[in-house]
């Protein structure tokens, strides 16, 4: 089957990857979109997995805040250089992965991350649910098990599927940004902030580094002046880092 162009244009707006290396997929795919997304997200893993043990000591702090002011998200993606840490591609990616935990409520970035005093707390309540069905005993272990990992993937950001994309991990999003980008990615740690009643949120990030959520009350609406004055007090808490808001 010829490759034509347009089959491999498609093939990048669907993965992301290098033009070469769509050709080549489809290639090795024989023309098969399907079978080639297989074909990357194999090469993926697998470059992901060569790089995974190598320091990510760079990257940047990114803030997004949903329309509405009302939710906020700040996450930390590290990567190995400064070069990669400044691309286009690494900061789209940190904005997909904020956007993901304002839209699901990720609890953690990986299994290793989630408190275990949660996760037996979790399958006490599931022991007991599983044996209120009167199911026998032997059995009640692998349903358990089945429903933590269930659990894991509703919970760490790694395991959901993607808000874009619902046959797509959102490790798969960071592994092919690993083989796209040539350098081991991390997600390091993030916080999302939700709000109730009136009022709004603004954030500030320092040249990547320093990243500052704020929340404020009021029933006024969040006028330019206003927000720009929030804007200014979470720019002095990323300066001074305080502790607290008042001596109370």
């Amino acid at each position: 089957m010829t490759i034509t162009a347009s089959l491999v244009k498609d093939l990048r707006e669907r993965t992301g990857v290098g033009m070469m290396e769509c050709k080549k997929a489809l290639a090795e795919a024989q023309g098969d979109i399907e079978k080639a997304i297989e074909v990357l997200r194999k090469q993926g893993l697998s470059r992901a997995s060569e790089k995974s043990g190598r320091a990510a000591k760079q990257g940047l702090v990114y803030s997004y805040i949903h329309p509405g002011d009302q939710l906020g998200v700040l996450l930390e993606l590290d990567c190995e250089t400064d070069f990669v840490a400044r691309t286009d591609d690494f900061r789209d990616l940190a904005k997909h992965l904020a956007m993901q935990v304002a839209a699901t409520g990720a609890q953690a970035v990986d299994r290793a991350s989630v408190d275990p005093a949660i996760i037996e707390r979790e399958r006490a309540i599931l022991i007991e649910q599983a044996r209120s069905t009167g199911k026998p005993e032997n059995i009640l272990a692998k349903i358990v098990d089945g429903k933590i990992d269930k659990y894991y993937e509703e919970i760490c950001l790694l395991e959901q599927p993607t808000i874009r994309d619902p046959d797509r991990k959102v490790k798969d999003l960071v592994d092919q940004a690993v083989s796209r980008l040539g350098e081991n990615i991390v997600v390091r740690r993030f916080a999302r902030f939700a709000r109730e009643g009136n009022g709004w949120m603004a954030s500030y990030v320092h040249h990547g580094k320093i990243g500052v959520l704020v929340e404020a009350d009021s029933d006024k609406p969040a006028g330019d002046a206003l927000k720009e004055a929030l804007k200014d007090v979470a720019m002095h808490v990323a300066a001074s880092d305080p502790r607290c808001i008042r001596r109370e």
